[in-house]
């Protein structure tokens, strides 16, 4: 399958055009407007409406693949091509081989250009969220959104915010 992370539409039509190269199906996670990728992937491209699914439930890169990787293993998926940005694949990449990895599923990189607005991120976000995605697998739940929801209210009474 083609496994698409959203925030940008070169990337959905080139996961469209792998579609129809190969007869995979696709999945996007957090994607463009569900009006333009049914146009992209269904009107233009003639791939059935059963071969893409289009989920937005994902927040950020961790929840492309936290929201998706149980109905991928349910589905029997054991390998995806994973399609992104070429500046976004190193940490999408690392989260993805942690959490679909702890199910079992293989991912291939699929970059996509990004041209000039390629925007190379720091180790520090990459390791950052290598580090959630790890925790997210031993604890089943994404540290960061749950140490926000205690801190917060701390945070606001000593005045840190």
């Amino acid at each position: 399958m083609i496994l698409v992370l959203g925030g940008d539409a070169a990337r959905e039509q080139a996961a469209a055009r792998l579609a129809l190269r190969d007869g995979l199906p696709v999945v996007v996670s957090g994607g463009t407007n569900p009006e333009y990728a049914h146009w992209l992937f269904q009107d233009r491209g003639g791939l059935p409406a059963d071969r893409v699914q289009l989920d937005y439930r994902a927040v950020d890169t961790l929840s492309n693949f936290t929201s998706l990787v149980d109905d991928l293993r349910r589905a029997h998926i054991r390998h995806a091509l994973l399609v992104t940005s070429r500046d976004h694949m190193p940490r999408a990449l690392l989260v993805g081989r942690i959490v679909a990895g702890s199910r079992g599923i293989q991912l291939t990189p699929v970059p996509v250009s990004c041209g000039s607005a390629c925007v190379v991120e720091g180790r520090r976000k990459v390791w950052g969220d290598g580090v959630r995605a790890a925790l997210w697998v031993l604890t089943g739940r994404d540290l960061r959104s749950w140490a926000a929801e205690r801190l917060a209210p701390w945070l606001e009474r000593v005045g840190a915010r």
